[in-house]
């Protein structure tokens, strides 16, 4: 079986048929809250599928969120209300400093995490990827 293409011909043109990297060097992207104001509140449409993104449980989102607004909310269903209206974009950027601290490795910068709870209010940040721990308040 002779040819009469050298390696480097061979491999010009298989990079030629290969297809233009077309993929983002990030597969997690940011969620952001979907919200509007009613009255003296501000709802959260879409609460529950951040939550499904960002893999947390919905009680330490919603917890952080009211002690870093200073408001008092609840959970309604899929949604969250927070009891004081809010302008601006000021729930996403509070959203974005819980996914940096709380979901985010410190190591690889990846979303694959958990938190693993130690017990007398010690809590780790556990990478599924790389197995690094970062303790966390």
């Amino acid at each position: 079986m002779s040819s009469e293409y050298n390696y480097e011909e061979l491999l010009d043109n298989i990079y030629t048929k290969l297809p233009k990297n077309t993929a983002k060097g990030d597969r997690f992207e940011m969620p952001r809250f979907d919200f509007f104001t009613e009255g003296n509140k501000t709802i959260i449409k879409n609460f529950k599928a951040v939550i499904d993104k960002i893999r947390r449980d919905p009680t330490i989102l919603s917890k952080y969120l009211s002690k870093e607004l200073a408001v008092p909310l609840e959970i309604s269903g899929e949604r969250l209300v927070l009891q004081r209206k809010l302008t601006g974009d000021i729930v996403n950027k509070k959203l974005e400093e819980f996914v940096t601290r709380y979901v985010m490795c410190k190591e690889c910068n990846r979303p694959d995490t958990h938190i693993e709870d130690l017990g007398h209010r010690v809590r780790n940040l556990v990478c599924e990827s790389c197995g690094a721990r970062k303790a966390i308040r």
